[in-house]
């Protein structure tokens, strides 16, 4: 589970009074330029790299894959194998969602019942907005999170590159789609 993923559940659990509630700004509807910038965005931004260099110590204090050994330079490698799999992922999931006129993004509902809003964060971790501003299932991501995780494997030292790995990646992955959700919901400002 990721380092986002566990906090935004920590903040979740204890009933944080901090939740903003300031003016959710309504997006856009999705074109090539905007959904360029979210992938750009997710792979880029601040949150994300700590993210993987955070998973990169954890890996590296865990020693898994055993293969990299508990040193900087193993440190380096599994930083590097989180970033590709998180890349390759949202690639899949912005070019399959712009087949399918899915927007990846992550709207806001301020202004709504604490509970209305985790039963947001939730189900859009399985859905995604349409150009008319409906929902759909996320097909996009339904493909992009396994197969990122499968093919993950393709790179992957012996003792990761199973189909249970994978399988184990792919549940993390929507987990970790949510956490991002829920953290884009409560605590960013953006």
């Amino acid at each position: 589970m990721s380092a986002r993923t566990w906090s935004t559940l920590c903040l979740l659990a204890f009933g944080s009074p901090v939740f903003a509630q300031t003016p959710a700004t309504p997006l856009q509807p999705i074109n090539a330029s905007l959904r360029t910038h979210w992938l750009v965005t997710e792979n880029l931004d601040v949150g994300g790299l700590l993210e993987n260099v955070a998973l990169g110590a954890i890996g590296t204090a865990a020693n898994s894959p055993k293969e990299y050994g508990p040193h900087w330079s193993g440190f380096a490698k599994r930083t590097g194998m989180v970033t590709a799999n998180y890349g390759v992922k949202s690639s899949m999931e912005a070019g399959f969602s712009a087949m399918w006129g899915e927007d990846p993004r992550y709207e806001r509902t301020n202004g709504q019942p604490f509970k209305s809003r985790v039963g947001h964060v939730i189900a859009m971790t399985f859905l995604a907005r349409t150009k008319d501003g409906g929902t759909m299932p996320a097909y996009a991501r339904f493909i992009a999170i396994p197969g990122s995780s499968f093919l993950y494997n393709a790179w992957m030292p012996d003792s990761q590159a199973t189909v249970n790995q994978a399988l184990i990646r792919a549940g993390l992955g929507f987990l970790s789609r949510m956490g991002e959700n829920a953290y884009k919901e409560f605590i960013s400002r953006h």
